[in-house]
């Protein structure tokens, strides 16, 4: 059972609260840096962590799960956040550049439905980051807080998930290294720093950053062959049969990680 959007609204006015939305939206933006041009979709209770996008998005929209509830979102602003069924989201076939999902996993009745609807609704070459309750955290044990609820997931668990729903996972990291005590949130940049050093497995939250991929049908029939030449310093450098994504230098915390082919 989900939990309401009324005790997830109070969560994230609390100042724990307020340090878990600060860590998960730095690590969204060291991922995806400028959305301006771009369709956004939030999915579960993304609304705390997708105002920091909205502004500079063409489109950003939320959709809560039905069994959650929904609330009005942008405050003071024309609504842009609606119910929608998880497993048949009432959105039209690749609309969306980037879709940010938290508290979207963890409660769900069927995860792998809800990430291929997912998948339906991203636009090709569409990015996706799934922030999840990790599993040997501190977090996930902690009720007063809505990581604790439902069923965390490990990297492993979650990267064959992603696969299973035909998405390409690319990259993960971690979050929320402050234990999930209210007078923790004053030193939360230190518990992320430290914590990425000293005891990673002990984040309270797995984010992992997946791709759509298309394919081109190649048309039948004969093609003349030209030989090309690379001009030095622009061969491409495919790393485990996967696009490398750089990333920027990361001042606090664990940097995002490659994933370079299948788990085992």
């Amino acid at each position: 059972m989900r939990q309401g959007v009324l005790e997830l609204r109070e969560f994230y006015a609390t100042p724990l609260g307020r340090v878990a939305r600060q860590m998960v939206s730095r690590k969204v933006s060291e991922a995806w840096g400028d959305v301006r041009g771009l369709d956004v979709l939030g999915l579960g209770y993304a609304t705390p962590f997708l105002d920091g996008l909205g502004p500079d998005a063409r489109r950003a929209v939320a959709i809560m799960p039905a069994a959650q509830g929904v609330e009005s979102w942008p405050a003071g602003e024309k609504n842009r956040a609606c119910l929608g069924d998880e497993s048949a989201l009432p959105l039209p076939n690749a609309l969306f550049d980037r879709v940010l999902a938290v508290h979207a996993l963890e409660e769900s009745d069927n995860p792998l439905v809800l990430l291929e609807e997912i998948c339906r609704v991203m636009a090709p070459s569409g990015r996706l980051i799934l922030a999840v309750t990790a599993r040997h955290g501190l977090w996930a044990d902690a009720e007063n807080s809505p990581f604790g609820h439902g069923r965390p997931f490990s990297r492993r668990q979650l990267e064959r998930l992603v696969r299973e729903a035909e998405l390409s996972p690319v990259s993960w990291t971690r979050a929320l290294y402050a234990p999930p005590l209210n007078w923790a949130s004053r030193w939360a940049d230190g518990f992320e720093q430290a914590g990425a050093l000293l005891w990673p497995s002990f984040a309270g939250v797995i984010l992992m950053e997946a791709i759509k991929q298309t394919f081109a049908v190649r048309p039948k029939g004969r093609v003349a062959r030209t030989p090309v030449r690379a001009l030095p310093g622009f061969a491409p450098a495919p790393v485990g049969g996967k696009i490398a994504f750089s990333r920027r230098h990361v001042p606090c915390g664990a940097a995002w990680g490659t994933l370079r082919g299948p788990s085992p």
